[in-house]
C-alpha cells in the first residue's frame, strides 16, 4: 500500500493488534471483544492499555487517553499524521539485516538478538540527534541492536541492562527484551544518580558529564524496579534522583524523600517538562560545553 493511496480514512481500518504487533508489542490477555496490552506509551507492570477488536479503538487507562491507529502511531513516536501514515504504508526505512546472524533467542520475548555492534545506521543517528543527543554520547552508553520479530528484521538503539536483556528504541519503537531489568553502571563512586530511561542517561551525559563520572548511574527502565534498587541506597552519602514530572514520578519521589534523607530530587532541573531529555530536546537548554553532533 503506498504512501499516496494510504488516506486518513483507510488506514482508520488498520488493525490496532496487528500494529502494535509491528512495533514489539503483544498482548497481555484477550478476549472476545478486547486485547490487554502493557502500555506502549510509558512503563507499567500491570496491562491497562485496552484495544476493542469490534471498534478498533484503543484507550490508556493510565493516561486517560484513547483513539484509533493514526493517533496511537503519533503519539508512540512523537510524529506528525504523515509520518504515521508513512509507517502504516510500510515505507519505513528499510529493516534489512546484512551479514551473519548470532541467532541468539531471547527469553520469554519474541525477539530473536541477531546482531550487537556500534551505531552506524543513518537513521538511528538522525534519531539520536532529534533527541539532543550527539553520535559520541550515543556510542558511549548505547549499541545499535539488530533483532528478529516474527520473522522481520529492526534495528534501533539499545541499552543494556543487569540481566543481558536490552532496552530498545527508535523513531517507530520503544521496546524491550528479555530480561528486563535495570541498568547499573557502577563508577565505584560515593555519589549515585537515578533516572528512568535512556535518554535521560544520555541528557545527564550531554548536560552535567563531571556529575556523572563522579557518580555511580542506575536507569530504571521501569519504575517497577525501584523496590529491587533500594538496598543499594545504604552504599553512598548521596543520591540524586530524576524522576518523571509526571504523577508517576512525583509519587514515587515524594515517597524516597520520606524514607532516604541523603536523596535529593532533582526534577527541578526539568522543570515544566516532562523529563530531562524532553527539555534538552527542546533547545530551551543554555548551558556551555555542548558538544556538536
Amino acid at each position: 500500500m503506498s504512501l499516496k493511496r494510504l488516506t486518513c480514512e483507510r488506514a482508520r481500518s488498520i488493525c490496532i493488534v496487528e500494529t502494535l504487533a509491528k512495533l514489539g508489542h503483544f498482548p497481555s490477555r484477550r478476549a472476545e471483544k478486547e486485547a490487554w496490552f502493557l502500555s506502549p506509551l510509558r512503563s507499567e507492570t500491570q496491562a491497562s492499555f485496552k484495544v476493542s477488536l469490534k471498534l478498533n479503538r484503543w484507550y490508556d487507562f493510565g493516561i486517560g487517553e484513547g483513539g484509533n491507529v493514526i493517533d496511537l502511531i503519533c503519539k508512540i513516536s512523537n510524529c506528525s499524521v504523515a509520518e504515521a501514515l508513512q509507517f502504516l504504508s510500510d515505507e519505513v526505512p528499510p529493516f534489512k539485516f546484512q551479514g551473519s546472524t548470532v541467532n541468539t533467542s531471547l527469553k520469554n520475548s519474541g525477539n530473536i538478538l541477531i546482531k550487537v555492534q556500534p551505531i552506524t545506521r543513518s537513521y538511528l543517528k538522525k534519531y539520536v540527534r532529534s533527541r539532543g543527543i550527539s553520535l559520541q554520547i550515543a556510542r558511549k552508553y548505547c549499541k545499535e541492536v539488530g533483532y528478529e520479530c516474527h520473522g522481520k528484521t529492526y534495528y534501533a538503539i539499545g541499552l543494556q541492562n543487569n540481566e543481558n536483556g536490552w532496552e530498545l528504541r527508535n523513531l517507530y519503537f520503544k521496546t524491550s527484551s528479555s530480561p528486563k531489568s535495570y541498568t547499573y553502571l557502577q563508577n565505584n563512586k560515593d555519589n549515585l544518580m537515578i533516572c528512568e530511561g535512556m535518554f535521560d542517561l544520555l541528557s545527564m551525559a550531554e548536560l552535567y558529564p563531571q556529575e556523572l563520572n563522579n557518580s555511580d548511574i542506575i536507569v530504571l527502565n521501569s519504575l517497577s524496579f525501584l523496590s529491587q534498587i533500594t538496598s543499594t541506597f545504604k552504599s553512598y552519602k548521596s543520591i540524586d534522583l530524576y524522576l518523571d514530572n509526571d504523577a508517576s514520578g512525583k509519587k514515587n519521589t515524594t515517597e524516597l524523600l520520606r524514607y532516604y534523607p541523603h536523596i535529593k530530587d532533582q526534577s527541578h532541573r526539568y522543570k515544566n517538562y516532562k523529563d530531562l531529555n524532553e527539555k534538552l530536546a527542546s533547545g530551551q537548554w543554555i548551558y556551555s560545553g555542548h558538544k556538536s553532533f
